[in-house]
């Protein structure tokens, strides 16, 4: 069995005069709502031993408010791949963690995440955070999965169990939809 914690990056600055999006900042909330996120993995007591993560700039800053909050830092694994990824790249990460890795935290993007979740995730009824996720991951979001795999390059379609899918509005609500 392996985990695998997906974080979207938190909301970025779309005001921000950046020349190309990947080097687009965190805006105000953004930075909030990612040192909220961190510390609510700290008081779940979520524990990682790898992290892979989108290079983008929006990425890194949310690693950074994160761990902030969490009270500890993981070295990151960057990928380039995952910025703007298809669930099929996406599924090629994984297939090329190291297997010593048991609970892999995994920061990056959506639509690539939502539609990740819905692939590797069984559309059977069983799961309402499931529908939750197909409505919409929100940034500064993270899900939680187990994967009924041994290896990671073992990862499949339908091959994980939705544990937990937890928003910054579920812990704070002025960090809902509307609120700036």
């Amino acid at each position: 069995m392996k985990r695998l914690t997906l974080l979207r990056h938190a909301k970025s600055d779309w005001d921000d005069p950046v020349a190309r999006d990947f080097d687009r900042p965190l805006n105000r909330r953004g930075e909030k709502a990612a040192l909220l996120m961190g510390q609510f993995a700290a008081r779940k007591d979520m524990r990682f031993d790898l992290l892979v993560a989108s290079p983008a700039a929006r990425v890194v800053q949310t690693l950074d408010t994160f761990f902030t909050g969490y009270g500890e830092t993981l070295d990151a694994r960057w990928d380039r791949r995952i910025y703007l990824a298809s669930a099929p790249t996406l599924i090629d990460v994984l297939r090329d963690l190291p297997d010593e890795a048991d609970s892999v935290l995994m920061a990056g993007h959506n639509p690539g995440f939502e539609e990740l979740i819905l692939s590797l995730v069984p559309d059977d009824g069983a799961n309402p955070l499931r529908e939750d996720v197909e409505i919409k991951f929100p940034t500064a979001s993270i899900a939680v999965m187990d994967l009924a795999i041994d290896q990671w390059e073992a990862t499949t379609d339908k091959c994980g169990t939705l544990l937990s899918f937890t928003r910054p509005r579920d812990l704070d609500p002025a960090l809902g939809p509307g609120s700036r």
